[in-house]
């Protein structure tokens, strides 16, 4: 799949007591990459009766994030199972630097039952 970039904007409000980005915020920045690539992407499949839950996400912490850094979140998919598929980040200055990188296990449930259903062909398609 090709990488999707989303340029994230800091808020103060995303500071800790030392003055970096709070580690709870970074998922924060992973979910505003991951519904915008749902917008661009996976619209069709969640027409379709279909949620996508996130089943597990991990980051790993490179280096802190202060005020006033670019921050970009750089996404693709990385591994189509039947029933899930795996988001790969990372958070990034869109140079060298990288803040994070991270992994979501996304499990597409059908929203009526409630049951794991097959990845969409769409979404099987962005691999």
């Amino acid at each position: 799949m090709k990488e999707h970039n989303t340029e994230i904007e800091l808020r103060f409000a995303d500071l800790d007591a030392y003055g970096h980005v709070n580690s709870a915020v970074y998922f924060t920045y992973l979910e505003t990459a991951r519904v915008k690539l749902m917008g661009d992407e996976f619209l069709e499949a969640t027409r379709n009766n279909v949620y996508l839950v996130v089943a597990r996400a991990e980051c790993e912490y490179k280096r802190p994030i202060v005020l006033f850094q670019k921050v970009m979140a750089t996404l693709w998919l990385d591994r189509v199972g039947s029933s899930s598929f795996e988001i790969a980040y990372r958070l990034h200055d869109g140079q060298d630097t990288v803040y994070a990188t991270a992994r979501t296990t996304m499990v597409c449930i059908d929203k009526t039952s409630g049951a794991p259903v097959p990845v969409p062909e769409s979404i099987r398609a962005l691999a």
